[in-house]
């Protein structure tokens, strides 16, 4: 019996990408499942071959930085559900430009999604987590939350303080001796659409940018991804890094210190694509 059976999992971002991959992959252990997202559609394909799996499962439109909405959701799930045990922080956005051409608006709305989403599902669910004597809260960072890049400013902000916040938040449960286990995740490139629906600063090229991710960086399937993080929690692991180039550029970035961010700099400036006013 899986030690998932019958635990109450919540994801958020479930309508595509790793979310989906996620719930699919939770489904087959069965476990039960509170699934949003905003994009309808793909939730409810979701949905549909989650249960096709045989599991139980609630799906709400959800939009993470509607705090009230939430709060509300977070009452809503333990209300259908009895409880929760598990909560993973998934959805999440990206944008692409130069941080000298950025309007405020879109360096806000990153953090609003992929920062203020994070801590408003954890601040929601939280009290139910330590509640169910068995929780666990999985806050998903990036590749760009261990080592910056260049054009991925908002990205970078957002993404590492999903880090800092999920690191601290474990340290606390740990002194407080809450029945809550924290896990940050940290994916490098998978075979996702964020790229491809990303949004980006004055002149980028988004197009561009977006087959050279798919072409260049996405090398993990979002199965293989669910199958790591699922695995980082099911052995209580603090930090789970996706991919090998998430293990390899971890490692170099500890070995080699804040050089790196000359190194980078001038790799990307020969092989990332070209902003148009360039």
């Amino acid at each position: 019996m899986s030690e998932f059976a019958g635990k109450v999992v919540v994801i958020t971002g479930a309508g595509s990408g790793i979310g989906r991959a996620l719930a699919l992959n939770l489904a087959r252990r069965g476990a039960k499942l509170a699934l949003s997202d905003q994009d309808s559609v793909g939730l409810a394909e979701t949905a549909r071959q989650a249960k096709a799996l045989g599991a139980e499962v609630r799906s709400d439109h959800l939009d993470v930085t509607q705090r009230e909405a939430v709060l509300e959701y977070a009452d809503a799930v333990v209300a259908y559900f009895g409880g929760v045990n598990q909560v993973y922080n998934n959805a999440g956005i990206a944008y692409h430009g130069e941080f000298v051409k950025s309007d405020f608006k879109d360096i806000e709305r990153i953090m609003d999604v992929d920062f203020w989403g994070v801590v408003n599902g954890t601040k929601a669910f939280l009290p139910h987590l330590i509640a169910s004597g068995d929780g666990h809260v999985v806050n998903v960072s990036s590749l760009f939350g261990l080592l910056s890049m260049p054009g991925q400013s908002a990205y970078n902000s957002a993404k590492f303080a999903v880090r800092g916040f999920t690191e601290s938040l474990r340290q606390e449960m740990l002194i407080a001796k809450h029945p809550v286990k924290v896990t940050c995740v940290h994916p490098g490139g998978i075979k996702t659409a964020i790229a491809r629906n990303a949004t980006a600063g004055p002149g980028e090229d988004l197009a561009t940018f977006a087959e050279f991710f798919d072409r260049k960086l996405a090398r993990t399937t979002p199965e293989d991804a669910a199958a790591t993080i699922v695995n980082g929690v099911r052995r209580g692991k603090a930090r789970v890094l996706i991919g090998a180039d998430a293990k390899l550029l971890d490692a170099w970035v500890r070995l080699v210190g804040s050089s790196y961010q000359r190194i980078v700099a001038e790799v990307a400036g020969r092989v990332l694509p070209k902003s148009k006013t360039a």
